[in-house]
């Protein structure tokens, strides 16, 4: 069986890298080609890898790398044409953005330096409902994302803490509450939003009360859908309009 298609996260840390060399540095004996290798080996994506002695290889990674020199209107060789259509995506998408292709796959790298956190975030499931979103940080950001998210003494503290000062769990976002609605069936439901953007991710895992921001299902999952553009604010000032 074929190895996975590469996944966007991949692609993110491949075109950072991209960047750093000269064309004649892309190839499978650079350190840091092979350093890119184990990287992705490690990345919490994939849980079946057919031919895990050719996943990700530094050949394969080198490969990857010589489809930007195909893409790149800078570069005035051939390169490898057989580029996908994620590649070319990709790479137009953060063309004249480096900085911000840079944040996004240092946040990345920092989401599996421990290999510990990496672990649990293979356990976080991709839901159904989000298959069609497109997460511009890509699946391992969005996976942490959620997994402080479900931190239950935090969000049990937080609600807590919601109670102490407004008295009820209402939607930071549209002011529903559950409570309200569904009687004593929904007494002291509400679901936490982490505030801080996925891209802003720095290493630390801790999450401070102030990340959090209680909202009801659907503005959930609306603050899901627009990670970039979206936060609690902008969605409250939207459902006034």
């Amino acid at each position: 069986m074929r190895n996975p298609k590469w996944h966007r996260d991949e692609i993110i840390l491949a075109l950072d890298l991209y960047y750093s060399l000269e064309p004649g540095q892309i190839h499978g004996r650079n350190p840091a080609v092979i350093e890119l290798s184990e990287l992705l080996n490690r990345l919490p994506i994939f849980d079946i890898k057919p031919d895990a002695v050719k996943f990700r290889n530094p050949n394969g990674v080198g490969l990857k790398l010589s489809n930007f020199l195909a893409i790149d209107p800078e570069y005035h060789g051939k390169g490898m044409q057989s580029f996908s259509k994620l590649d070319e995506q990709v790479f137009n998408e953060f063309d004249g953005k480096r900085y911000e292709l840079k944040k996004i796959a240092n946040s990345i790298r920092n989401a599996v330096k421990d290999v510990n956190l990496s672990n649990k975030l293979y356990k976080i499931p991709e839901n159904e409902e989000e298959s069609g979103f497109v997460f511009k940080e890509g699946k391992v950001l969005y996976k942490l994302h959620k997994y402080r998210e479900r931190n239950s003494k935090l969000v049990l503290k937080k609600k807590s803490q919601h109670l102490q000062k407004y008295g009820s769990l209402d939607c930071e976002a549209c002011d529903f509450n559950f409570q309200v609605k569904y009687g004593d069936l929904g007494a002291g439901y509400i679901e936490c939003h982490h505030k801080v953007a996925l891209s802003d991710f720095d290493g630390r895992v801790d999450t401070r009360l102030e990340d959090l921001a209680l909202v009801c299902s659907n503005c959930h999952r609306m603050l899901h859908k627009s990670f970039e553009t979206l936060s609690v604010g902008n969605l409250k000032s939207l459902i006034k309009l």
